[in-house]
């Protein structure tokens, strides 16, 4: 019971921070020595991102409304913003699933190799530091431009140990986006991706017809994954304002250094 709440405390934290949540349970499930390709752990990972997302969901409600009025509203000829900014949400999504669903096999590879996920952790410690240099030179780019170059970086980012928030909202202040614009689209964007991959893995447990049986105290792990995601969208929210986010690229490499240090 003990380590299914670190998993779910750890993934409600680190799912929104630049840190790659994947890559913090995969690591954290090669410590406590549980299969991270068992049906369990599988089922397991996919009811803590669906927690995060419910998170995500409700600290985005007015803006996920909004969205999806204009959205609405524009299939009958009134054209305002968020017409344009669903589009560029469902760009953004299927460039993601072109090139995450792919790599699932590598995923689940990936996830197994304490030296991989590392590699993944520098990288994203890589990204991260390229952010400063970004943010000076980045030039404004029409929403669509956006849409399919941050698509890009999340699809890549299906990686375990590559942030999907750091790689999405570096792409995005790479295409021009300020700060608070891309952190909103950054998270805007995970909802379908993240609901997606839920709902095929659903479906792949539907077809198996195998039951899957859930770790001892999964429930208070989902609680913590929810609550504690709601708190690091307020933490990052900050940090993205005050610039001081990439600082977690230090983190990530130190993490990573370690992984594959230990790996090795």
């Amino acid at each position: 019971m003990f380590q299914t709440f670190i998993l779910g405390a750890v993934q409600g934290l680190c799912e929104f921070l630049p840190v790659s949540s994947s890559g913090h349970l995969a690591l954290l499930q090669h410590f406590f020595g549980l299969n991270t390709d068992g049906e369990e752990m599988v089922a397991f990972n996919l009811l803590l991102h669906f927690a995060t997302v419910i998170s995500l969901m409700i600290y985005f409600r007015r803006e996920i409304f909004q969205v999806l009025c204009e959205w609405s509203a524009g299939l009958f000829g009134k054209r305002d913003f968020g017409w344009y900014y669903g589009w560029a949400i469902l760009t953004t999504s299927f460039l993601t699933a072109l090139i995450g669903l792919p790599m699932r096999k590598l995923v689940n590879i990936i996830s197994a190799s304490p030296l991989y996920v590392g590699c993944g952790l520098i990288f994203t410690a890589i990204i991260l530091a390229a952010v400063p240099v970004m943010s000076n030179s980045g030039k404004r780019n029409s929403l669509i431009k956006v849409a399919i170059v941050v698509g890009i970086a999340q699809g890549i980012a299906v990686l375990p140990g590559v942030s999907r928030s750091g790689m999405t909202i570096a792409a995005s202040i790479l295409m021009g986006m300020e700060l608070s614009e891309a952190f909103k689209f950054s998270f805007m964007i995970s909802i379908p991706a993240i609901l997606g991959a839920n709902l095929l893995e659903f479906i792949k447990f539907y077809k198996s017809g195998e039951a899957a049986f859930m770790p001892e105290g999964y429930l208070i792990a989902c609680a913590a994954a929810f609550v504690l995601g709601l708190l690091a969208l307020g933490i990052m929210r900050r940090l993205v304002a005050s610039e001081k986010w990439p600082y977690f690229g230090i983190y990530c490499f130190i993490l990573g250094t370690v992984a594959i240090v230990i790996s090795l």
